[in-house]
């Protein structure tokens, strides 16, 4: 059995196991930075798929990326429209992420804060966590924390009484900054609407 009380499961990531617990988008599989690495083992996930960073607020992520003051009032400008919420923000990463969260490309990471109230909760207490969506590389988005208990034994689970919180079951819409303006990797959750404001 591994679902587990929240205090547990936030312990559980503290000390740096894998954990998995319901976003806005689909459910997160989760581990501290230092320990993204085990993220990539139990996905049988490719060293050339980057993970995401997740906090639960803007102000923890800004420390992982780096840019110049006009970049930066891009990035926060875009981060206030749109989190939380469905968008992950890739931009040229700090020397204070771990290499091991972008084994091949450690020069970038992708950032996002959610809208969910359980995943806030995890990340405020544990600070910002390694994530990805909970499946087996190259698989569909697991969407219940029962087919996650099933897929992934070694992983603590948020019991029951937070798997109500259901997200939009669709990944969140990448974003990766160019030097100059945005480039859509990926159109997921949210339709991104792109305006010069946001552009250099």
């Amino acid at each position: 059995m591994t679902q587990v009380s929240l205090t547990n499961l936030i312990a559980g990531a503290r000390a740096g196991l894998l954990v998995s617990f319901p976003t806005d988008t689909v459910p997160a599989l989760a581990a501290i930075p230092e320990k993204a690495g085990l993220i990539f083992v139990a996905k049988q996930r490719s060293q050339d798929k980057p993970l995401i960073l997740m906090a639960a607020n803007a102000e923890d992520l800004w420390l992982y990326v780096k840019g110049n003051e006009n970049e930066y009032k891009v990035w926060q400008e875009i981060a206030g429209r749109y989190w939380p919420g469905g968008l992950t923000l890739v931009l040229p990463a700090s020397d204070r992420l771990p290499k091991v969260m972008n084994p091949i490309d450690p020069t970038t990471i992708g950032i996002r804060v959610p809208n969910s109230a359980i995943a806030q909760t995890i990340l405020a207490q544990t600070g910002p966590l390694a994530t990805t969506s909970a499946n087996f590389s190259g698989q569909p988005p697991l969407q219940t924390m029962a087919e996650i208990e099933v897929q992934f034994p070694q992983v603590l689970i948020a019991t029951t009484e937070y798997q109500s919180e259901v997200g939009v079951g669709v990944p969140s819409t990448v974003a990766k900054w160019t030097g100059m303006n945005w480039q859509i990797l990926r159109q997921g959750a949210i339709k991104l609407e792109i305006s010069t404001d946001n552009q250099i």
